[in-house]
């Protein structure tokens, strides 16, 4: 039995350092400042390139406090303070007492934060679509279910870090 678990450490090794390139990748072309500029303008969106990835984070997992935010988006939270008041005050999300701590001001998505969002949906859509147009439906299903279950199993934290 041992020596079955070591050719699976061996394998998993190699598997764990092209896992990690290929994430490397993904977030070097996502962190790109050209891609949220392509996606907004194929949404239509008049909005600021540093405030888009906002706005998109506050739909997705809002009522969110500005430091949870920040934490997600990697920046400092003063700057994603003063960028969700530049939102709000587009009339693109509103800011209200958090459900848990009623101290803590949440940003939510507005009607009209949500009719850009939408648009930005159509627009990933028809750039995911050109991209995935080659291959197998089972594939991209297999990429899908085995994506989400990475990443709920990297929201664990094993490391403890």
């Amino acid at each position: 039995m041992a020596s079955t678990e070591n050719v699976h450490n061996t394998h998993i090794g190699g598997q764990l350092r092209q896992l990690h390139g290929a994430l490397l990748d993904i977030v070097g072309v996502m962190n790109r400042p050209q891609r949220d500029e392509t996606l907004i303008k194929a949404a239509g969106i008049p909005l600021d390139r540093a405030l888009f990835p906002l706005l998109v984070g506050i739909e997705r997992f809002g009522p969110i406090g500005v430091v949870e935010l920040a934490d997600r988006a990697g920046r400092d939270y003063t700057t994603v303070s003063r960028q969700v008041a530049k939102l709000e005050s587009l009339g693109l999300v509103a800011r209200q007492a958090g459900a848990a701590d009623r101290r803590v001001r949440e940003a939510v998505i507005t009607p009209k934060g949500k009719v850009m969002t939408d648009a930005v949906d159509t627009a990933r859509d028809r750039i995911g679509r050109a991209i995935f147009k080659t291959w197998p439906a089972g594939e991209i299903d297999d990429l899908v279910r085995l994506m989400r279950k990475f990443a709920d199993a990297v929201r664990v934290d094993p490391a403890g870090a």
